[in-house]
């Protein structure tokens, strides 16, 4: 697995992610890729086979709790899995690197995303971080900006009459 972090987060976590065991990881900023929309980021991110690591969950993951209009790993059928660190607003460098050592912690020997979505939230109790990490519903349809559908409309019941 290799990480390219995001540009909304610290450089510090590509040297992390190598001294973790990750050494291909990267900064997108060290790649040339600064800048660059969502989609034309997650093109790079499929074709290079890189685990994306970034605190703009919304832009990223399905659209159960997304306020995005087009969450980028909708219909893909094959990822290599996300990263979400979803900071406070006014986090530091520190807290940056706290949360992407919890993801890297739940991760552990096994070190496999694929098809997986890992999210670290700041817990209810002061100083301590909770991870999750869930299946990514390879399944779902291409997402259609104009017609966007929720994840489970196959599975809705027909609307009363």
């Amino acid at each position: 697995m290799k990480f390219l972090i995001d540009e909304c987060l610290t450089l510090d976590l590509a040297q992390v992610a190598i001294e973790a065991g990750y050494p291909e990881s990267a900064h997108l900023t060290h790649r040339g890729m600064t800048g660059l929309k969502d989609h034309t980021l997650m093109e790079r991110v499929l074709a290079e086979d890189w685990t994306l690591v970034t605190r703009n969950s919304d832009d990223f993951r399905p659209p159960e709790g997304s306020n995005s209009n087009a969450p980028c790993y909708l219909g893909i059928e094959l990822h290599a899995g996300l990263v979400c660190l979803n900071l406070p607003n006014g986090a530091l460098r520190g807290d940056h690197i706290d949360f992407f050592r919890a993801a890297l912690d739940d991760l552990g020997e096994d070190g496999d995303l694929t098809n997986q979505i890992l999210e670290v939230w700041p817990a209810e109790e002061q100083d301590v971080l909770e991870v999750e990490r869930y299946d990514f519903p390879a399944n779902l349809p291409p997402f259609d900006a104009e017609n966007p559908q929720p994840a489970d409309a196959d599975a809705a019941p027909p609307p009363a009459e």
